[in-house]
């Protein structure tokens, strides 16, 4: 089974000068648990929604929040996302991102065509959910 037939086409991406209020507006509305960092077409990094959690402050939105707290959500992307991020190609086999999910500890791979545009991204949920079906057989 190749990548291109489990991975999820539908990517949001963002720039490295986005800040880390746009990132939680983008995971607080969706159902994402990564972005794609993208700079003139090409794939830079990854920002987990776990990336996020550990740069904000945990006062955010409490009422115990100052302004240094807020301050935390002028932050860029650039500042706390995973850089030079393991990629596969469409055509990869899907035993491809299962060892890189085991040997590298990551929780999404993106896939890309042409170097590094991308065109889709996996999980490791978007493996077992492929994979479930045919463990029942």
């Amino acid at each position: 089974m190749e990548i291109r037939e489990i991975m999820t086409t539908r990517v949001v991406m963002v720039s490295f000068d986005d800040t880390l209020a746009t990132v939680k507006h983008i995971f607080d509305s969706a159902k994402f648990h990564h972005l794609l960092v993208v700079e003139d077409g090409e794939l830079q990094g990854v920002v987990s929604d776990r990336d996020l959690l550990r740069a904000l402050s945990p006062f955010i939105d409490s009422v115990v929040e100052a302004p240094r707290d807020v301050a935390t959500l002028n932050r860029r992307v650039h500042q706390i996302m995973g850089r030079k991020p393991v990629t596969l190609p469409p055509d990869a086999d899907v035993s491809a991102a299962v060892e890189i999910f085991l040997d590298k500890g990551v929780s999404c791979i993106p896939i890309v065509r042409d170097g590094l545009r991308p065109v889709g991204i996996v999980s490791w949920r978007d493996v077992l959910r492929a994979l479930a079906p045919r463990a029942a057989q």
